[in-house]
């Protein structure tokens, strides 16, 4: 049976994790609503902004950086599947963390224009294993070693 016309609009739409493009600038052009439910703010909030909005001042300066790399040289370890986790701002100001991977995107000339970004909210399973491991350390250090 063939899939309506809307397929790949109903399934951005329906993805529970956030699907962000930004231009080559780094500025947001596509927000879906799992981007919305994992970070706080709406499409109308997120176009046209910079990806600060959900960088945290700490890491800022190393994204860009890669950032600016792959834009000038279409290059990314990031873009075969491997997943990366960092740190990322809700429009509350907290912090959660997230594991993405990338499509890159180039245009006709096979320059890049823009990435997109697969995320997912991964705060609570990063926090369980933050605490296993204190609880693990202080076993190790009860037990002398």
């Amino acid at each position: 049976m063939p899939e309506p016309a809307d397929f790949p609009a109903r399934l951005l739409a329906g993805l529970p994790d956030a699907v962000i493009y930004a231009d080559a600038e780094g500025v947001i052009r596509f927000w879906n609503p799992g981007a919305t439910r994992i970070f706080g703010f709406d499409a109308a909030e997120a176009l046209g902004q910079s990806l600060d909005i959900i960088i945290p001042d700490g890491p800022r300066a190393r994204h860009w950086e890669g950032y600016r790399h792959t834009m000038a040289t279409g290059q990314t370890r990031y873009g075969a599947g491997d997943l990366l986790s960092v740190p990322a701002l809700r429009k509350d100001g907290s912090r959660i963390s997230v594991e993405f991977t990338i499509v890159a995107f180039r245009g006709a000339d096979g320059r890049m224009t823009g990435i997109a970004a697969l995320l997912r909210d991964v705060t609570a399973r990063f926090e369980e294993t933050r605490a296993l491991r204190r609880e693990l350390a202080a076993l190790r250090a009860a037990a002398g070693g």
